[in-house]
């Protein structure tokens, strides 16, 4: 299954903005019913067949960001505007997300990056850009989609909230 990220919409049927209720629905829908994780948990997060973690974060009732990890085989794919987040080198990614939009190195982690206009944030523990059999290191292993201003300090968000109105 494809996993199209449309920042900053959601993914799927999970919406940025919809409440826990809804985001719980959405979630659960996701599952493979047919092969349940043990390490799912409703209203957190589920795993599918292929390895693929998709996890949800609300807060006051509303449904703020969702993360993927990265799926153990092909069967799941996560996409932006058609890079395969985790199929491809997380540096190749990092150039192909940069023709759509800003990126930039995380401040507190020089292995993860972040789209902060659209906002998608890319991790991985470790940089190994040079060492393909390090996998943990050459490809990402999540990708959080969030509302824009997720990371915002409260300065950040009291000058984002100035410029909108």
């Amino acid at each position: 299954m494809d996993f199209d990220l449309a920042p900053p919409t959601g993914v799927g049927p999970l919406r940025i903005g919809m409440t826990r209720h809804a985001a719980n629905t959405a979630l659960d829908s996701l599952r493979d019913l047919s092969t349940i994780s043990e390490s799912d948990r409703p209203g957190q997060h589920i795993f599918r067949p292929s390895g693929l973690m998709i996890s949800i974060h609300c807060v006051r009732d509303m449904l703020e960001a969702t993360e993927l990890g990265r799926p153990s085989s092909q069967t799941d794919r996560v996409l932006f505007q058609g890079v395969d987040i985790f199929a491809l080198p997380a540096r190749e990614v990092v150039r192909r997300v940069a023709e759509f939009t800003s990126i930039e190195e995380d401040s507190d982690d020089d292995a993860s990056f972040i789209a902060p206009d659209l906002l998608l944030s890319f991790w991985r523990p470790f940089a190994a850009d040079e060492e393909p059999e390090e996998e943990q290191g050459y490809y990402f292993n999540s990708v959080l989609l969030a509302r824009p201003g997720y990371y915002d300090t409260p300065a950040q968000a009291a000058e984002r909230l100035q410029q909108s109105s």
